[in-house]
């Protein structure tokens, strides 16, 4: 009963601290941070920008009629330090609010920044407990990060929306990005057997008119947001970059691809017809060769024909067959053409040094030391299996009745 007695009075005084909110924020004292680039000026000081939110221009009007207010949907603060702590915190100079980074969805830095200072930038984002790992990094290619993250966009009023949103979609349709995370990003950095990859991004038009408000006014902008390819590192190090079908080979062999287009040549006429992945699976897996490692990868994919510019008759099982075995072809030489692209640079951004590792660790304790080089003679076997699943809702093109 004492005991009893005990653990109530226990439970009552802690009803008081309970009840309060011992770390409370107004939101009228904060200024939500959408998007932060960084990068370097000729002072070799950080140079941060800050994408802030205006809440009353960017929430939309009740009774169908509008977009919330008149007035530009973000506000951009600039901020130095030979720190990214002291540029974030001389920003208090200029905003009246409180910098708040719990929303961030976007950090880009610039070539300069990732090509030499991206260990000097992780640890303030990765140490700061309301700063989330999981938000997007993106590296701004042919462009500053300020220009990135001050470009103003038509069809999503927040710009930081617009850069995600393209991100997921090429993922998704085209198969030349994949998300990556400041989470991502160090995973890779740590890792011996394993370097990382970040979207590029790049401001395409005339550059002097992509932050005015008349961008929000046209159907068609001077100057819009572009992902472009993908930046490939060596530790904390941008190494250099690959685009089109090198990158969809990477997200390929990642195990990211979602869908894409294959364009297949059919009796003498280039892109005669595109076969559209619709699911495929990347299987990765390593043998020993007189104790030296090889590496096989089995592509199962299996998708439709999107598009037939020839005379072709899709009811013969035959003529499946044979463009069966011509995607398998053009699947596989994107993946070879792939990982010659990236054995030249000499960055295992595929883990296989951690599937080696997995494997076999006392051989890789003799391989990891010279893994760079050991990686760039790496053998890799490629395999593709593909299946037309269905041809769209025509079995006949047109073209079969031109004859052509």
């Amino acid at each position: 009963m004492k005991k009893a007695l005990t653990i109530l009075m226990i439970l009552f005084m802690l009803l008081p601290l309970l009840s309060a909110c011992w770390n409370q924020k107004e939101l009228t004292d904060l200024a939500f941070v959408m998007a932060m680039g960084i990068d370097k000026g000729k002072d070799k000081r950080f140079k941060l920008s800050f994408q802030l939110v205006n809440p009353g221009n960017v929430t939309t009007g009740q009774g169908g009629g509008g977009g919330g207010g008149k007035g530009l949907p973000i506000a951009v603060y600039r901020s130095t330090g030979d720190t990214i702590t002291e540029a974030a915190r001389n920003a208090t100079k200029k905003v009246s609010r409180r910098l708040y980074y719990a929303h961030t969805n976007i950090v880009v830095v610039s070539e300069e920044i990732a090509k030499k200072e991206m260990l000097y930038i992780l640890d303030a984002l990765d140490r700061d407990p309301e700063f989330r790992t999981t938000t997007e990094l993106v590296v701004a290619r042919g462009s500053t990060a300020e220009e990135i993250v001050t470009t103003i966009t038509i069809l999503d009023r927040l710009p930081v929306n617009k850069i995600t949103k393209q991100i997921k979609a090429s993922e998704a349709m085209l198969g030349e990005n994949a998300s990556v995370n400041i989470d991502d990003f160090l995973t890779g950095v740590v890792s011996k057997g394993r370097q990382p990859f970040v979207n590029g991004y790049k401001l395409v038009g005339i550059k002097s008119k992509a932050r005015k408000a008349e961008n929000l006014e046209k159907t068609t902008t001077d100057a819009f947001l572009s992902s472009d390819g993908l930046a490939i590192f060596h530790g904390a190090k941008l190494r250099g970059w690959v685009d089109k079908d090198v990158a969809r080979g990477i997200v390929w062999i990642r195990n990211k691809l979602k869908s894409t287009d294959i364009n297949i040549n059919w009796k003498g006429k280039e892109k005669a017809l595109v076969v559209s992945p619709i699911r495929s699976k990347t299987k990765v897996s390593t043998k020993f060769i007189n104790n030296k490692p090889v590496i096989n990868i089995m592509i199962n994919s299996e998708g439709w024909i999107t598009e037939a510019n020839t005379d072709i008759d899709l009811t013969n099982p035959e003529i499946i067959s044979k463009i069966d075995k011509l995607t398998e072809q053009e699947i596989r030489r994107q993946i070879i053409e792939s990982v010659n692209a990236i054995q030249k640079l000499k960055c295992d951004i595929f883990g296989f040094g951690d599937r080696i590792h997995l494997s076999n660790p006392k051989l890789w304790k003799k391989l990891e030391k010279n893994w760079e080089n050991e990686f760039a003679s790496l053998k890799v076997n490629v395999e593709v299996d593909f299946y037309v699943r269905r041809e769209g809702i025509r079995t006949v093109p047109f073209w079969s009745s031109l004859g052509e």
